[in-house]
């Protein structure tokens, strides 16, 4: 690739650069030089599992490795201790150090359904920081100071309600920088929420006599309701290890709006071809429906290879175009209905069909909830213990709900 191609591979869906004369220049003088930059991205174990919305910044890793440069995916064991301010109206509690093992062998195992497994570098940050030991870390915290510190949305906010901010939250974006410092790196990648963290690193780095890191965001992803950022917890995501079949029909219920965003930051497609594919649907030469099947079948592609997507794709095909639907192949969904049952507008929560109960509610009354081939339009309408199990359909996804 020349590079201005490189460029625009490498700057595809980010949202703050800083800054790109300087990855110009780095990128310039790795091609002299033969030396690959270094790319750090790093990742608190807080979660078990990774969804979508965690590759958009593997994605963007990929490109880098596609590109030759050495990617660091730095685990967080010594900063998930701490427990990352970021957003956060009140202090965030740390994870133990059980919870951030098991989720870190988790992560680990996930990320290669992107990455190159042979040119990734896996490392953890207690390496390190926990070897800098007090009189390390005194020294490393008298290198910023609390004006600055406050210069953070989250912390003026919080000082300015008078909401209390403990001492070792300052201590969190220094960890981080410190990383940046130690691995030497050349870039480092985030989300939006993570600009001041990142620039953190890139302001104590020549202070430790290196070049200050070019730091690069990636938007939040929105999730399947196209409201609020992927979440497990708002049930509006959808994460790489589900089934084939699942992750193609929760794809086939996001808006035509959000499929362009998904296109853009979860396939390896240009901007310029995407471009000409929209033109394609707004002109009428491409229905939206087979624009979003492609996307479908490419993300599914990702993470489960090219025969499961088509079969995924097909499956998608016999349920909802031929009025098919082979409940063997449905993803199951254990759920626990006490005495006296439960509304629906809950079970379809409680089943991951929905985020929030009204938006259930709602989605029956308009006519997008079949229970067993029959549509319910009563959010309220009782469901029985004794009517497991069931099939559910809502738009274009359908489950299985089981006895727990």
């Amino acid at each position: 690739m020349s590079l201005d191609e490189q460029l625009a591979l490498l700057t595809k869906g980010c949202v703050d650069i800083v800054r790109l004369p300087e990855l110009k220049a780095k990128l310039d003088r790795s091609a002299a030089t033969g030396r690959p930059l270094t790319v750090k991205v790093g990742f608190d174990p807080t979660a078990p599992d990774l969804h979508l919305g965690h590759t958009v910044l593997i994605r963007k890793m990929k490109h880098f490795q596609d590109l030759g440069h050495r990617v660091v995916f730095l685990i967080g064991d010594f900063t998930g201790l701490i427990g990352d301010p970021t957003g956060r109206s009140k202090t965030r509690p740390p994870l133990s150090r059980e919870d951030i093992a098991r989720n870190a062998d988790t992560y680990r195992a996930q990320v290669f359904t992107l990455l190159d497994p042979a040119r990734t570098v896996v490392a953890f940050n207690a390496e390190w920081l926990q070897a800098l030991g007090s009189d390390g870390l005194i020294r490393l915290a008298a290198r910023y100071n609390v004006a600055q510190m406050l210069e953070r949305r989250d912390f003026r906010q919080r000082f300015d309600a008078g909401r209390p901010i403990a001492v070792h939250e300052f201590l969190y974006p220094l960890a981080q920088a410190y990383d940046s410092v130690h691995l030497q790196a050349d870039v480092e990648l985030g989300g939006t929420d993570q600009l001041f963290n990142l620039n953190v690193g890139r302001d104590i780095m020549p202070g430790y006599d290196l070049e200050a890191q070019v730091v690069m965001t990636v938007p939040l992803l929105e999730g399947l309701d196209g409201t609020d950022k992927m979440s497990k917890s708002l049930n509006n995501y959808v994460g790489i290890t589900e089934p084939p079949t699942e992750m193609f029909g929760k794809l086939m219920s996001v808006s035509d709006a959000l499929m362009w965003r998904y296109y853009l930051l979860l396939t390896d497609m240009s901007e310029a071809e995407i471009a000409v594919l929209r033109e394609d649907v707004a002109a009428g030469r491409q229905h939206p429906k087979q624009a979003k099947v492609e996307l479908a079948r490419r993300i599914v592609t990702d993470f489960h290879g090219a025969a499961a997507a088509d079969a995924a794709a097909a499956a998608f095909e016999a349920r909802f175009a031929r009025g098919e639907l082979a409940i063997e192949d449905l993803p199951q969904v254990p759920v626990t209905i006490g005495d006296g049952g439960v509304a629906l507008s809950r079970l379809l929560v409680d089943a991951g069909l929905a985020s929030s109960s009204s938006e259930a509610a709602r989605k029956a009354q308009q006519g997008g909830v079949r229970i067993d081939g029959e549509k319910v339009t009563d959010g309220r309408a009782r469901i029985g213990a004794e009517r497991l199990p069931l099939t559910i359909e809502v738009g274009r996804r359908a489950v299985r709900v089981v006895a727990r």
